[in-house]
């Protein structure tokens, strides 16, 4: 085993471990004689043993995770969580406030449930001024319930270290993916499949008042059923408000219409789109922005819609990664929700050239690329031209024109190249790419094998 192990298992022997499974919490004083304090806050479905708060249905009971979780809390005598029941096996990668470990519960013999440890250095954090976006991490992954976003089985704190254990992708992410595929760039059906569920996973985030900002195929994960994951959000900007303005459009509940006195200027119009799941349609924030109905195009046809953009949140950060910065962010002028369909754009051409746009030869130039100079297409590979479309309409500088600043993934999903897609069906689509399932055994406390999946 690794020094480092060693060392974080001593740092660690007393923590507080907050479960995402019931609402039910207790305190015990250890040998130390400090506190651990144990909260659970969600479905007593996980657990069976405390009354039930929100549910979570797409985080099933079944899940080997929450069942080693379980298993651990039973075999304890306080009914507890401790770190000294989770084992670290291997290091997958490092990013700008922590480092992720593969990890499993010492009561999993059969090694069924991996976890994704990210373990953070309190005090690195707190002297680079980052506590607070790792604080945004853990709450935002605390709201999060969706088919495409990680799972969090509970976070983890003590003087020194805070930990959040989320889901293990054993598929590696898109960055790497891509590189393996011939002329390292995807076919047009799998960027059709990977951009829709990434489509569904911001409108989702979007829905719940969060700015994502920090979209790449790095932090796109494949999970072992070949679907994505999106991760890392520790850029994300959240909204604190406590109420909801978004709205359920349909034919006889037209959307209200408040005028914006910042903006007057109206994209193209198009349809609204329904949202992927059914109880996505409470989010507990205040920053949405009603939108102007649309008139339908010919030939669509559909039930109530949902529509949802936290376009009134606003940012003067600049963050993200210098190839995927929107125009905005670099100049300076604040951003919001806009920001995240530009990255799409960058994402969508990347995923089928190969590059991204506006690369310069360093990052000063990159940047300057960004704001002024003009979207420009490769001659190779010919691509069709609905994705060209697409991406020199979610690529526009002005981010009031841009698709998604108004209508959010609603315009973006009744676009021509995301024809045919399903959207209320997604997870029933056979991916591009099934990763081989992860063998546990090829993991030993005397030998290290290449990294799985790189997290960053």
């Amino acid at each position: 085993m690794e020094p480092w192990l060693d060392d974080l298992a001593d740092d660690l022997q007393s923590m507080s471990f907050n479960s995402t499974t019931t609402n039910t919490e207790i305190n015990r004083s250890t040998s130390s004689g400090s506190e651990t304090t144990w909260t659970a806050a969600s479905s007593s479905t996980r657990l069976g043993s405390a009354p039930t708060t929100t549910a979570k249905p797409h985080a099933p009971s079944g899940n080997p995770c929450w069942d080693a979780v379980r298993r651990a809390r039973s075999e304890s005598p306080t009914n507890q969580l401790a770190f000294s029941d989770i084992r670290f096996l291997q290091r997958l990668g490092s990013g700008d406030i922590g480092s992720v470990y593969l990890a499993e519960l010492k009561c999993d013999a059969a090694g069924d449930a991996l976890f994704a440890a990210k373990v953070m250095d309190r005090k690195e954090l707190e002297s680079r001024n980052k506590e607070g976006r790792a604080r945004t991490e853990r709450e935002i992954l605390e709201m999060l319930d969706h088919p495409f976003l990680p799972t969090l089985f509970g976070s983890l704190e003590s003087p020194k270290w805070s930990c959040l254990l989320t889901e293990f992708c054993p598929g590696g992410d898109l960055h790497v993916l891509r590189q393996r595929q011939p002329c390292k760039r995807f076919h047009e059906s799998a960027v059709r499949f990977y951009a829709s569920e990434v489509v569904v996973a911001l409108e989702y985030v979007h829905m719940m008042g969060i700015v994502y900002r920090d979209l790449k195929p790095e932090n796109v994960l494949v999970r072992s059923d070949g679907h994505i994951m999106l991760t890392d959000f520790d850029l994300s900007l959240k909204c604190d408000a406590s109420t909801s303005m978004a709205q359920i459009i349909s034919d006889k509940n037209p959307p209200v219409v408040r005028p914006t006195s910042e903006y007057s200027i109206d994209p193209p119009p198009f349809t609204s789109s329904s949202c992927i799941l059914p109880n996505c349609i409470v989010p507990a924030v205040s920053c949405f922005h009603p939108k102007r109905k649309r008139k339908k195009k010919s030939g669509h046809h559909g039930g109530p819609e949902f529509v949802s953009e936290p376009v009134d949140v606003r940012s003067m950060s600049f963050v993200g990664t210098h190839e995927y910065l929107a125009p905005e962010i670099v100049s300076g002028e604040g951003h919001g929700s806009a920001v995240d369909w530009w990255t799409l754009g960058i994402f969508i051409f990347e995923l089928l050239y190969g590059v991204t746009p506006f690369k310069g030869v360093d990052n000063e130039l990159t940047l300057a690329n960004i704001v002024a100079r003009a979207l420009e297409f490769p001659k190779e590979p010919t691509i069709p031209a609905t994705a060209k479309d697409l991406i020199s309409q979610l690529l526009v500088k002005d981010p009031v024109r841009r698709m998604g600043s108004t209508m959010g993934a609603s315009a973006i999903k009744h676009h021509q190249f995301f024809q045919g897609v399903n959207w209320a069906l997604l997870r029933c689509r056979s991916p591009p790419f099934i990763p081989q399932r992860f063998n546990r055994d090829d993991v030993s406390d005397d030998s290290c094998p290449p990294t799985p999946v790189d997290y960053y």
